[in-house]
């Protein structure tokens, strides 16, 4: 079966979703998964996210050391996790290093997304770090306008 996504903002987006669902098969043994959920983090948020994480990794230092976008990442997604109640699961990796089990910026929500992005500013400027003034065309590809 192919996969259907509906994103449900009108009546006749609603009536569409209704009508697909009453034209599913019924089975007891291999029962069809539907799910709703909020919208994932927007790809201006994406972007926002990842140029703030390039604009710290050039300037700013942790535990003594430049760090690359990918590890501001890592940093950030773990310390929201953290300030915001979820904790952290830190376990041995497969080779005997340690890894942080952290939550997937991609499976985010909206809301979610932007607290992440509110910690992350609210940590950079306590650190001195200057953000670029990028502005986005909002044609989701990232290209400063």
């Amino acid at each position: 079966m192919e996969k259907k996504t509906f994103f449900l903002r009108n009546e006749q987006v609603r009536r569409n979703l209704i009508d697909a669902i009453l034209k599913l098969p019924l089975n007891d043994h291999h029962p069809i998964t539907i799910r709703i959920t909020d919208f994932d983090r927007t790809l201006l948020q994406n972007s926002l996210f990842h140029a703030l994480c390039g604009d710290v990794a050039r300037q700013a230092e942790w535990l003594g050391k430049p760090r690359t976008p990918v590890q501001w990442k890592t940093l950030f997604v773990s310390g929201h996790a953290m300030a915001t109640g979820m904790g952290a699961e830190v376990v041995p990796g497969l080779e005997g290093e340690f890894c942080n089990i952290r939550e997937s910026t991609a499976k985010m929500g909206i809301k979610r997304m932007e607290s992440l992005i509110e910690y992350s500013q609210a940590w950079a400027v306590g650190n001195g770090v200057k953000f670029r003034d990028v502005r986005y065309s909002n044609d989701y590809f990232g290209r400063a306008s």
